[in-house]
């Protein structure tokens, strides 16, 4: 018998969401699922005027996670606006999931206003932070491929967007804070730094889609 070549080891992906249920999700600060968001053609679609309103309808992962690469794909509605993140932690005093898990910006660079707010604030950054390096964001109502890689044991972090690396930073060391400390983010009560966590996708009052979400942990 010829010899065989030893089996290559599989990547280990978790599916967050394969276009049929939303078994993994729940709201942020619920145990139940908003009925604002739907799945629709595979993907999981956020319709804002289906919330009451005043209140908030992010998504969070029941699972924590730690190191990984998250793969997704987005589409923002024009003049959209949304937004994933990690690192998510939940306190009675806390209502939002930006209020300790940085963010990788979602958003129509095009009709946005937040666009022109500078570079941190256009798609793909990570938000009021770092800014992409260039600009490969598709136009609003088309589907754009987002790698985030979040490893802390190597204390860096990146953003790959229809295939094109468009963001690096450091995590967990003295450039990360002196980044927090530049940013809108200084003095927020445990910002960033929650290494465990939740992933998030945000409610930011604008009809956004996404599909395709896995995660492998590191």
């Amino acid at each position: 018998m010829d010899a065989q070549e030893p089996a290559q080891p599989q990547e280990e992906w978790i599916v967050l969401f394969d276009g049929t249920t939303m078994d993994a999700w729940r709201g942020y600060g619920r145990e139940d699922l908003p009925e604002s968001w739907k799945i629709e053609d595979g993907a999981l679609v956020f319709y804002p005027e289906d919330k009451p309103v005043g209140e908030n309808h992010n998504l969070v992962t029941k699972q924590m996670f730690k190191n990984f690469v998250l793969s997704l794909e987005w589409k923002i509605s024009e003049g959209g606006n949304s937004g994933i993140f990690w690192g998510v932690q939940e306190d009675p005093w806390r209502t939002e999931p930006y209020q300790s898990g940085p963010e990788i910006q979602v958003l129509d660079d095009e009709r946005h206003p937040d666009a022109k707010n500078g570079t941190t604030h256009q798609a793909g950054a990570l938000y009021d932070m770092v800014a992409p390096s260039k600009s490969v964001v598709r136009p609003a109502g088309e589907w754009n491929l987002c790698e985030i890689t979040v490893d802390y044991e190597n204390h860096t972090g990146s953003v790959r967007l229809n295939g094109t690396e468009i963001v690096t930073f450091p995590l967990a060391n003295e450039q990360w804070d002196a980044m927090v400390e530049n940013s809108k983010f200084k003095g927020w009560k445990g910002f960033g730094e929650s290494h465990m966590g939740m992933i998030g996708l945000q409610d930011h009052g604008d009809v956004v889609a996404y599909r395709n979400i896995k995660i492998k942990p590191l």
